[in-house]
């Protein structure tokens, strides 16, 4: 049962764009504020995700819905994964955290390609350095975007190939910035080169339980779990009032301010049902494209490496080809993997190369007959990313000529990087978008739309530093 029947803002989701949209707007609101905070999930604490792991029972298995669970997929060679649990993402993401490049804010203008952004890199750049060290994020002095500050934790060991492929190219091949602890802090431990970060063994990944912000413990916040929203009343160009099953029963909230924080399938499936006006919502589904690389390598050890993926390779990401094909960024990765032939176990290295992608109308979000189940539609990639793999294979041999590459192989693209953006994609202008550069809906000008439904485009960076950036951007700017 809530509190009361009235808030000043109610933000659905507990996932990293609500949780550091609402440290900053409870930094600036009065003590009298109160906020209702609805998450669809429930605590699934890490300690008992750790006994599901190591198969052990736990009470908390079955609370929360399998994603795939959630929404009907028609293309199921396309995977899109979530969890709807408290904290969101930040139970199953593995931590890396890249900032986007300047560039990425601006395809249109220098590439001709897609459309700007309603905000600059300089405008984000303050608020990237907050995030960073509210997640106590370990990464290099020296990276291909600019940054005004240092980094809170020194940077991650490289693996032998690393080094060598730092040489060769300097800021453009940087250790990892990276959520994954490279000293402990605040309880969590060291990273362990485990490659099981989905679930850290140690505790040294950030996530929304073990962050220590102290959003969902502050006495003006009403936490209310098994929340499922589904809706929201539109009246005069503003939300009235919003809709959600509790207990296998309808139940609704007003308040004067309300933020969507689900991923970018339930944002825009809530805006649908809603009877959002704009004709670009739950269009341009997306995100990035990714496949491994397997580097063979001739009578050369592999060996080190500080953390799962040590090292970011921006060789194939900025330029003037994105005129014509997508940035590709390159990961290291340290997950452990054996040559099968005597005397060669370690000479390998592995890669993933992962490339920008762009909206497309083609892939989007609909509604069905069922108010709690959203269909996603998705075509594929687009050719101008199909194009930057082509050329990546081209050009890998050469960019690695550093090394003593015996042979390359590539695996099949991923079935998911784990990243969906693109549903209520930011804009200038109404008519090119759904929200402004402060995450507030562009008719509703009570609705924030947070996190990477609003991304203009897909740069290959993981988009969680940014997403969380851009959160405390609109709380910052727009009370």
């Amino acid at each position: 049962m809530m509190k009361q029947d009235k808030y000043d803002m109610i933000v659905v989701g507990t996932g990293f764009a609500s949780t550091f949209f609402l440290s900053r707007y409870l930094s600036k609101a009065p003590s009298s504020v109160k906020v209702l905070v609805l998450e669809r999930g429930h605590l699934y604490p890490h300690s008992e995700r750790l006994k599901e792991r190591r198969r052990e029972s736990t009470p908390y298995q079955k609370l929360n819905e399998l994603s795939h669970d959630t929404f009907i997929n028609e293309n199921p060679e396309k995977h899109w994964e979530f969890q709807a649990a408290f904290g969101g993402g930040s139970n199953c993401w593995y931590g890396c955290t890249p900032r986007f490049m300047p560039s990425d804010f601006k395809m249109k203008s220098l590439y001709g390609i897609a459309s700007d952004w309603p905000l600059q890199y300089e405008e984000l750049e303050p608020y990237y350095d907050q995030v960073e060290h509210s997640m106590s994020i370990s990464g290099p002095d020296d990276t291909p975007y600019p940054r005004k500050g240092s980094y809170p934790q020194p940077p991650h060991a490289f693996n032998t190939v690393d080094k060598i492929l730092k040489s060769t190219y300097g800021n453009l091949y940087v250790s990892q910035p990276t959520a994954r602890a490279k000293v402990p802090v605040n309880g969590r431990g060291s990273c362990c080169v485990s490659a099981e970060c989905s679930v850290c063994p140690v505790n040294a990944k950030f996530t929304i339980e073990n962050s220590g912000m102290g959003v969902f413990e502050d006495e003006r916040v009403e936490l209310v779990y098994g929340a499922k929203v589904f809706a929201m009343e539109l009246q005069q160009n503003a939300v009235r009032k919003l809709s959600y099953i509790r207990d296998g029963k309808e139940r609704s909230a007003t308040a004067d301010i309300f933020a969507l924080g689900a991923n970018a399938i339930f944002n825009a499936h809530i805006l649908l049902n809603s009877g959002d006006a704009s004709p670009l919502t739950g269009k341009g589904l997306g995100e990035q494209y990714g496949l491994g690389a397997r580097v063979y390598l001739k009578n050369m050890s592999n060996v080190g490496g500080g953390t799962w993926v040590s090292g970011n390779g921006y060789m194939l990401y900025d330029g003037d080809h994105r005129k014509n094909f997508a940035a590709c960024l390159m990961e290291s990765n340290n997950a452990p993997f054996l040559r099968l032939e005597k005397g060669k176990w370690r000479d390998v290295a592995n890669f993933r190369m992962i490339f920008e992608d762009l909206p497309d109308e083609r892939n989007y979000v609909a509604t069905t007959s069922d108010l709690m189940m959203p269909k996603v539609h998705f075509e594929g990639p687009s050719a101008y990313t199909l194009r930057a793999v082509e050329n990546m294979k081209k050009k890998l041999p050469e960019i690695l000529a550093s090394l003593p590459v015996e042979n390359i192989e590539y695996s099949k693209p991923y079935a998911t990087e784990a990243h969906i953006m693109g549903t209520a994609r930011m804009s200038q202008k109404a008519s090119d978008g759904v929200v402004d550069k402060h995450l507030i809906h562009h008719k509703y000008r009570n609705l924030f739309v947070l996190g990477s439904s609003a991304f203009t485009t897909f740069s290959p960076a993981n988009p969680t530093l940014t997403l969380s950036a851009l959160s405390l951007y609109a709380a910052d700017n727009s009370f």
